[in-house]
């Protein structure tokens, strides 16, 4: 738990001290990144909610899923195909099905 506190410290100091704006050119690669380590994030909670949540899944998967969905983007972006809208599209499917199962987790308790 003291490393879930830490992290929200850093990321709350993070974005104080970043600027509140992202330059055009990298908005696509961002969004995707973002929605990628949104859906790792909420992939964990419902692990951690069933009893399956395992430390290197969850990194690995972070890392991962940011660099493929990213890597999708920029390939997207050089054949001139607007690829992260479709990427953005599965990975929020993704978020409301982990967030439904959640929410049925927690009705359950």
């Amino acid at each position: 738990m003291i490393y879930a506190v830490i992290g929200l410290i850093f990321g709350i100091i993070g974005g104080i001290l970043t600027p509140g704006f992202v330059p055009k050119i990298y908005a696509p690669y961002f969004s995707v990144a973002l929605m990628a380590g949104l859906d790792t994030a909420f992939g964990g909670l419902r692990a951690a909610m069933e009893g399956d949540y395992d430390n290197v899944v969850f990194l690995s998967g972070f890392f991962v899923n940011i660099v493929i969905s990213v890597f999708f983007c920029y390939a997207g972006i050089m054949m001139d195909i607007d690829f992260y809208l479709i990427v953005i599209l599965v990975l929020g499917m993704r978020i409301f099905n982990n967030v439904a199962i959640i929410r049925r987790l927690y009705l359950k308790k």
